[in-house]
């Protein structure tokens, strides 16, 4: 159920991909970030029910409820027509939650894609929190960043899982991963450093 949880995410950050960038229409995006939102908070209760609800267990189905809110958030926001600025804090808080997942994965599960992963997710979690929060124009980089890190972050692991393959490439999957973070900063500095200094 986590890895069907991971591939419905990956369509739900895809489309707010594509909303951000002015592709797809805001409310039909919304409401299909509700269906993935009602689904992420709904299984981990039935995980957590259903497991020996151990410590590491509860903080492993707990991560499941961070992006299951988010989306439910984003949703409602959207749908609503409400200012972003809660779903920014709420976006910086988990942002920071999030770097608690990437020292466990370290530390605890010495589990490098995993930590790489959640640097991602904690960077985009950033992002939005500055998207909702600041008047700078960043939605086309989000947009782009989020697009990019459906697929990589999710679609893939998630259907490379299902299919039973996800341990033979993990290794190949960090350099993805690496290469993902550089091409992130490439596009910044394109995006924002390199259009100020012509600017000027």
């Amino acid at each position: 159920m986590d890895q069907i949880g991971l591939l419905l995410s990956g369509a739900a950050l895809f489309l707010n991909g594509l909303m951000l960038l002015g592709k797809a229409d805001d409310k039909n995006v919304a409401i299909y970030n509700l269906f993935v939102g009602v689904f992420q908070v709904i299984a981990p209760f039935y995980l957590i029910i259903t497991s020996d609800q151990s410590n590491w267990v509860l903080f492993d189905k707990t991560a499941i409820f961070l992006f299951g809110f988010t989306y439910i958030y984003v949703g409602m926001t959207v749908l609503k027509g409400m200012k972003g600025t809660g779903l920014g804090y709420y976006s910086l808080w988990v942002s920071i939650i999030a770097l608690v997942y990437v020292t466990v994965s370290l530390v605890h599960y010495q589990d490098v894609t995993n930590a790489l992963t959640w640097v991602l997710w904690s960077f985009l979690w950033f992002l939005f929190f500055v998207l909702n929060t600041s008047k700078k124009d960043v939605s086309k980089f989000v947009g782009t960043v989020a697009v990019v890190q459906s697929w990589v972050t999710l679609t893939m692991p998630a259907l490379f899982s299902l299919t039973g393959v996800w341990k033979s490439i993990s290794d190949i999957w960090n350099v993805v991963l690496v290469l993902t973070i550089l091409y992130f900063f490439c596009i910044a500095y394109r995006m924002f450093f390199v259009r100020q200094e012509k600017a000027h």
